[in-house]
């Protein structure tokens, strides 16, 4: 009998399979504006262009990174997708955008289908949490690039917004308020040096119970990246927003300044705010200074909203009214200097 396909390492039967396990789980995600079924060549959706005056389409792609090494060591892959969604639907929500639609894209080194749909779960979950349909999707079986046991995962995200409506620096005024949403923990950011911290200079296991966290290190690392959609969505629809900031890799200090505008920036007053325990665990095990900790992980602010100082009252009520956690944080200024952060001498002790 001659060389096969699945001599190779790449079996089509276990692909089919997966199919049949997750083709349930994307109907559960689907709204009015999908067209086609799952197994086409293409993901096809109605635009809700009546909706909107002038329809501008925001897209935003990307992965989880890292953080997967935790999914592998743990053998828990039903929260990365919420990772991934997450990290791909808050980018463009800082554009205004309403999200519309998903795909995901997952490379392994062996596709072993009850594990691929664990995985697509999550993203099923993101995109409920987003009100967003998963149309599509690609898994690539590549064995000799992937190591058996791991895999990759990324996504692309599309919304919506009317053109008078864009979220543009341009907006951002000096005097505008800042006003932050608390993350879930680190999301999905910085997990380079986690995993250096915690592996190879703590030698910790993900299994440990640590008081500080009432929960076990893993459980507390692969805590799924918050969406913001149901808190942000609602602003956007009633208030002239100026600005809107996803804090990812690079932290505050990063972020905020694209945010801004020209000759803009801005003082974080962070002095009353408690810094959740995780970042204060890292810098400690790590030795890592206070100003490298906000030069690299959200530090429990995983996005900021700029508003102006005539709308920042109803901003902060709506929020209240709909038990939405916040923090008030500080103001764009003029300048050039960089982003200043105030924060309490004792911020990261434990």
């Amino acid at each position: 009998m001659g060389l096969t396909y699945k001599d190779s390492g790449v079996d089509k039967e276990a692909g089919y399979k997966q199919v049949k396990l997750i083709k349930d789980m994307l109907k559960s995600t689907y709204t009015s504006g999908v067209i086609t079924d799952i197994g086409g060549f293409g993901g096809m959706f109605r635009s809700p262009q009546s909706e909107y005056e002038k329809p501008i389409l925001v897209s935003g792609t990307d992965g989880v990174g890292t953080k997967l090494d935790l999914a592998f060591r743990t053998d828990i892959h039903n929260t990365v997708g919420i990772d991934c969604v997450a990290m791909c639907v808050n980018d463009i929500l800082c554009q205004g955008a309403k999200p519309l639609f998903f795909l995901d894209y997952i490379a392994t080194g062996k596709l072993i289908p009850t594990k691929m749909a664990e995985i697509v779960s999550g993203v099923v979950e993101g995109c409920k949490q987003s009100g967003m349909a998963l149309i599509g999707g690609e898994t690539a079986e590549m064995p000799g690039i992937y190591q058996e046991n791991h895999y990759d995962l990324a996504g692309f995200a599309v919304g919506m917004v009317d053109e008078a409506k864009v979220i543009v620096p341009e907006r951002v005024q000096a005097g505008d308020k800042l006003i932050g949403l608390p993350s879930s923990g680190i999301h999905s950011n910085g997990f380079s040096l986690v995993r250096k911290i915690i592996f190879e200079l703590q030698n910790k296991s993900l299994e440990e119970y640590i008081p500080e966290l009432d929960q076990t290190l893993g459980k507390n690392l692969l805590t799924p990246t918050k969406i913001y959609v149901d808190a942000v969505l609602p602003l956007i629809d009633k208030f002239d927003l100026h600005g809107i900031c996803h804090i990812t890799g690079g932290g505050i200090i990063e972020n905020l300044p694209r945010a801004l505008g020209q000759n803009q920036t801005a003082l974080v007053d962070l002095s009353d705010f408690e810094i959740p325990a995780i970042f204060k665990l890292l810098a400690k095990w790590g030795k890592i200074e206070t100003k490298e900790m906000f030069n690299t992980f959200n530090m429990g602010i995983g996005m900021i909203l700029i508003v102006g100082e005539e709308d920042y009252s109803a901003v902060t009520d709506d929020l209240n009214e709909r038990q939405q956690d916040f923090v008030e944080m500080g103001e764009v200024l003029l300048g050039d200097e960089d982003i200043e952060i105030k924060y309490s001498d004792d911020c990261l002790e434990i």
